[in-house]
């Protein structure tokens, strides 16, 4: 049937394995494509710019934020990130599914300027196991840490301007229920879902 796409809006605090998540379940799911956000912050070892982020100069994202490129962007523990307009309108309008993430702040800006998009939160079992998660991923100084976790502990009180809480306990458990979301809301009853209906059976039955 003729539909645009869904768009799928995932946040977490850092740490909680939203990244991972998110790329995992759009290379599982066909018709899911992962956006990638622009950012001005340096790449972490093993990060690809084009895969992971864009990553671009301070300069070059604020000229793209004066020429309104991007639909939400946000400064975040010091860094720009931002998401691309035209190319978030084009796979929606192709009736291409995304999965986007991004931090709180962008999620609430885009919340104002798209309706329709599907809001997911995810969280660690613990604040602890948090901290731990990000201590064990070794990317970060220990200042970089505690500014990580307060900003963590100030997100999380965004959680319930989403409509599903998934808990990162055991990485495949957590999968599992994301995808199960993304399929739920496929099939969920919307306009275009009741015009293919009504044309392809009750009109055509009433018109026999």
């Amino acid at each position: 049937m003729d539909r645009k796409g869904l768009l799928f809006v995932v946040s977490a605090p850092s740490g909680a394995g939203k990244t991972s998540l998110c790329r995992d379940v759009s290379q599982r799911l066909e018709g899911l494509q992962f956006s990638i956000s622009h950012t001005t912050r340096p790449p972490r070892p093993g990060e690809t710019n084009g895969k992971d982020y864009f990553f671009i100069e301070e300069a070059d994202f604020k000229k793209k934020c004066e020429q309104g490129d991007f639909i939400e962007w946000a400064k975040v523990h010091g860094q720009y990130y931002g998401t691309s307009q035209a190319r978030l309108s084009e796979w929606i309008d192709g009736g291409v599914d995304v999965l986007l993430d991004i931090d709180t702040q962008g999620a609430l800006i885009l919340k104002q300027r798209f309706e329709g998009a599907v809001y997911i939160y995810i969280l660690p079992p613990s604040f602890d196991i948090l901290k731990q998660r990000l201590i064990d991923r070794g990317s970060d100084s220990e200042a970089e840490i505690v500014r990580r976790l307060q900003k963590a502990h100030d997100e999380i009180r965004e959680y319930r301007h989403y409509q599903y809480l998934i808990i990162n306990k055991e990485y495949e458990a957590a999968k599992q229920n994301l995808t199960a979301v993304i399929m739920a809301e496929r099939v969920r009853m919307r306009q275009a879902n009741l015009k293919w209906v009504e044309d392809r059976f009750i009109h055509r039955f009433e018109g026999a």
